[in-house]
């Protein structure tokens, strides 16, 4: 993104540019639900192609990350601190890079799926998914947190968004937790090294919704403040 439209942003609100950085968080991991439909039905090649649009998307969230630190002011006159804003950052840009990596480890490695689990592969990686759009959806509430200076009913409406993103983010562990104990049922049916590698991509896939719940407790810090 070029220095004038970080600028540009800027100017509009001081805030502006962290939440054109989600939605570009948002647009890599939304691609998951694509390439898991054809990674469970084993079009590799379709599925080779969605790996690289998440990479490409990545790639634009990442650069995004970088022009708004290197632009970003030492001091706001507004009741966020820039460190606070760089925490949020931070957490946002491991979402989109946790995206690449799940999808980098399952081409690399042509990983199948039981049939027994794929179903709830889906609706897990769905639920992640609604976890970090939910976390953007509190994060475009910061435009009308800074106008009513943090107070006001503005405030609830973020708390009620945090405590929803709290409940999906659980609802994510209990799926996380049927999935591996199906693996479980079945890993003398199944290679050992492809076990692990299915509990570390499983893994990798409930971080999505747990750093969105972190960047939720970013944004309730600055609450807090």
């Amino acid at each position: 993104m070029a220095q004038s439209t970080i600028s540009s942003l800027f100017g509009t609100s001081p805030v502006k540019p962290l939440q054109t950085h989600m939605a570009s968080v948002q647009a890599c991991i939304n691609e998951l639900v694509p390439f898991f439909d054809e990674v469970l039905a084993g079009n590799w090649a379709d599925a080779k192609k969605q790996q690289k649009k998440i990479s490409q998307l990545e790639r634009d969230a990442d650069k995004l990350k970088r022009e708004l630190r290197l632009h970003l002011p030492n001091s706001l006159f507004m009741p966020v601190s820039r460190r606070d804003l760089l925490e949020v950052l931070t957490m946002q840009d491991k979402i989109a890079n946790k995206a690449k990596d799940i999808a980098g480890l399952i081409i690399g490695r042509k990983m199948e799926f039981p049939e027994s689990i794929s179903p709830k592969m889906m609706d897990f990686v769905g639920r992640c998914i609604d976890a970090s759009s939910q976390a953007q959806k509190a994060i475009n509430e910061l435009d009308e947190l800074v106008e009513t200076g943090f107070s006001g009913k503005e405030i609830k409406i973020v708390t009620s968004m945090i405590k929803k993103l709290d409940k999906i983010e659980s609802e994510t562990d209990k799926i996380q937790v049927d999935i591996r104990g199906q693996i479980f049922k079945e890993e003398d049916d199944l290679n050992p090294v492809h076990v692990m590698f299915l509990y570390k991509i499983i893994e990798w896939i409930g971080d999505l919704a747990d750093l969105s719940q972190r960047v939720g407790s970013r944004l309730e810090l600055m609450l807090a403040r």
